[in-house]
C-alpha cells in the first residue's frame, strides 16, 4: 500500500462518493443517534450491498441453469 500523503484532491473525491452513501444511512437513523452509530450500521448495509451485487452477478454470469427446457427441447426425436 503507497504510505505517500493524499492529497487535497483525491480526498475531495472520497469525499464526493463517501457522503452521499453515509447520508443515506443517516436519513434512516433513529433520532438521537451519533455519527459512530452511523458508521457502524453502514458499515453493515455496504457489506449487505457487496453480497447482494456479487448475487447478482452470479446470476449474470454465463448461462442461466435455473432455465427449465422448452417443449421442444425436451421432445424425444424418434
Amino acid at each position: 500500500m503507497n504510505s505517500k500523503p493524499l492529497t487535497p484532491e483525491e480526498v475531495q473525491v472520497a469525499a464526493e462518493q463517501f457522503f452521499p452513501l453515509f447520508d443515506i444511512v443517516l436519513t434512516r437513523m433513529p433520532e438521537g443517534s451519533t455519527t459512530e452509530d452511523t458508521l457502524k450500521v453502514m458499515e453493515t448495509v455496504c457489506g449487505l450491498a457487496h453480497k447482494l451485487r456479487a448475487e447478482e452477478e452470479k446470476i449474470k454470469f454465463g448461462f442461466n441453469k435455473n432455465e427449465t427446457k422448452t417443449d421442444s427441447q425436451s421432445a424425444d426425436v424418434g
